[in-house]
């Protein structure tokens, strides 16, 4: 696995990293030193998510131990949105002549697909998903179908990024809250809204473990503008299809994000251990693809089998063991997705 998020999970380890604390509504990703897996004279052609998104595919293989992967599927909410703008602001500045191609060409959801197919020299099946709060998740679930047909190992990530003017639009339709506030202070202001994030998180998946293996993928569950009463329903069945219990869930990643208008859907978690849950998105931010930022947590999490304190500094004890982490996340009540995992032992 390899992320870069607004936090230091690219480099080091997890349990020895401080929070880092943005003041304001938008966080940043903490961005590594690209020179070392992208060559200099493609560096300055390159944009933030392209330059996110290749760096953490390559160290992802590179941590994998594998050079050319057997397909790669990835999901974007929005793609590269800096290039976007830069070409649609050429059009209105030059009137639609001597256009520069390359913002448009690297505006297109799959160039960072198509970058690590060139890089890798990788000839596989290669699909972008683009479905808002379920990119992620049905690049996957095309994952998880392409192991069972036989592919050996998929590369599977996610990448978004958050630009200025993004912000400014998504802030008019009443997304980010209106006070500005501190990240690690999220879940004491709940109000209409939340914060921003942005972030490029890749898996190399395969059928059988091995040395390298972080977690095991147990379950998948996607669910569009459920109602409360049926998305209780729906993770009851969840676990009983696996034969587990709600004591059975050693931790709950949850991607509460302190918005009143979406608190009501966690309800469905009051039967479950108060000390268990933990929400995630006072370190990411929230955007389409914050589903891989969980994954890449709990997956972290059950290889060290330690919540990091920095990171979560109101859990008071350390949970006796960390078998199954259940993650919950939705996109502003409209995608909801349950994902189980569970310890490779």
């Amino acid at each position: 696995m390899a992320a870069i998020s607004p936090q230091h999970t690219f480099d080091g380890d997890l349990l020895t990293q401080p929070m880092i604390v943005t003041q304001g509504n938008r966080l940043s990703c903490v961005e590594p030193d690209y020179r070392a897996f992208i060559a200099p004279n493609s560096l300055r052609r390159m944009t933030r998510v392209l330059k996110m998104g290749l760096a953490a595919s390559l160290k992802c293989l590179q941590d994998g131990g594998i050079h050319v992967p057997g397909a790669i599927v990835t999901g974007t909410g929005k793609g590269s949105l800096q290039d976007t703008e830069r070409f649609i602001k050429e059009i209105r500045d030059f009137e639609e002549r001597a256009l520069n191609p390359t913002p448009f060409i690297q505006s297109t959801y799959n160039a960072v697909n198509g970058l690590i197919a060139l890089q890798q020299k990788c000839t596989q099946y290669n699909n972008t998903f683009v479905h808002r709060g379920f990119s992620f998740e049905h690049a996957l679930l095309d994952s998880l179908l392409l192991l069972s047909e036989g592919t050996p190992n998929v590369l599977a990530g996610a990448f978004d990024e958050i630009t200025p003017e993004h912000f400014f639009i998504k802030g008019r339709i009443g997304h980010w809250k209106r006070e500005t506030i501190s990240n690690d202070q999220l879940y004491a202001h709940v109000s209409p809204g939340t914060i921003s994030g942005e972030g490029a998180a890749f898996f190399l998946l395969t059928n059988t473990p091995g040395e390298q293996t972080y977690a095991q993928i147990g379950g998948l569950q996607l669910l569009y503008k459920p109602t409360p009463a049926h998305l209780g329903t729906a993770l009851s069945q969840f676990l009983a299809q696996r034969n587990m219990q709600p004591e059975d869930i050693d931790l709950i990643l949850t991607g509460a994000n302190a918005d009143s208008n979406h608190l009501h859907y966690y309800q469905l978690l009051d039967s479950y251990p108060q000390r268990t849950q933990l929400p995630f998105k006072h370190l990411c931010g929230d955007y389409e693809t914050a589903g891989a930022f969980a994954l890449w947590l709990a997956a972290t999490i059950l290889k060290e089998q330690q919540i990091p304190k920095a990171w979560f500094p109101m859990v008071t004890h350390q949970p006796e063991r960390l078998k199954n982490v259940l993650i919950y996340n939705h996109f502003f009540g409209e995608q909801h997705v349950f994902m189980l995992l569970h310890s490779k032992d």
